[in-house]
């Protein structure tokens, strides 16, 4: 079974420019897929606006196929629309983050016990390569790079599942949450001892499926207190 794929471009700055002049015949969809990457390596904040104009200029295209990709996205609740009718990226509430937390664990628990049973040495060791990138931004405080290699790990383990349909929904919830990645590390980075990434890859290795499902669903469960303390504090809830 063919597997999807998630890939990772080169690691923009924290305010760099992600958009790029699109010449392929369909631009709104090539616009689409553009934003929704920046959403969910959380390269769109909370509250930024994306009016159709400035859009269309940093894509180098027009705005009909511009407004085409934003709408789609505002269907799909990944942007919203303001009282004045311009997109905008939402937040979260708590009650939400919570939400997608517990469907995240479900979900990429379930595709975690399945790579460990159909990963082999190559890909396993491409997620390890992964991880030892992360740990390296650790030491040197890149948390910028941190949050992107974060999100190309777990969708890199997703895709290794095998389950198109499965993937296909995490992706969206990444989507969805993506805009706060940049609060990830607000509590600090976790003292893991191993982190659990090092423990899934172990898993995998020893082909152990509930130790796969269990490392991942730890580190979605206690890696993101830092967007949790964010969602609390911008939506009053406790």
């Amino acid at each position: 079974m063919s597997r999807p794929t998630f890939q990772i471009g080169e690691t923009s700055s924290e305010n760099g420019d992600w958009a790029r002049p699109l010449v392929k015949e369909n631009l709104s969809e090539r616009a689409y897929l553009d934003l929704r990457s920046a959403l969910m390596r959380g390269q769109l904040r909370p509250g930024e606006r994306l009016r159709l104009r400035p859009m269309s200029a940093r894509f180098g295209i027009s705005a009909t196929p511009m407004r085409e990709a934003l709408l789609r996205l505002v269907s799909e609740k990944a942007l919203t629309l303001d009282q004045r009718g311009t997109v905008v990226v939402p937040s979260l509430t708590l009650a939400q983050l919570l939400e997608i937390r517990a469907i995240r664990m479900d979900l990429e628990g379930r595709a975690a016990a399945q790579a460990a049973q159909l990963a082999d040495k190559a890909e396993t060791d491409a997620l390890e390569a992964i991880q030892d990138q992360i740990a390296v931004c650790h030491r040197e405080r890149d948390f910028v790079r941190a949050i992107d290699l974060n999100t190309q790990f777990h969708l890199t383990l997703c895709s290794l599942g095998g389950m198109p349909v499965l993937y296909d929904i995490v992706e969206s919830l990444w989507v969805r949450c993506g805009p706060i990645l940049s609060h990830l590390y607000d509590a600090g980075v976790p003292d893991w001892e191993p982190h659990p990434h090092v423990l899934v890859v172990k898993a995998l290795r020893e082909r152990d499926s509930e130790a796969a499902s269990a490392a991942i669903c730890c580190d979605i469960e206690n890696g993101g207190k830092g967007l949790l303390i964010h969602a609390e504090q911008t939506s009053g809830e406790a």
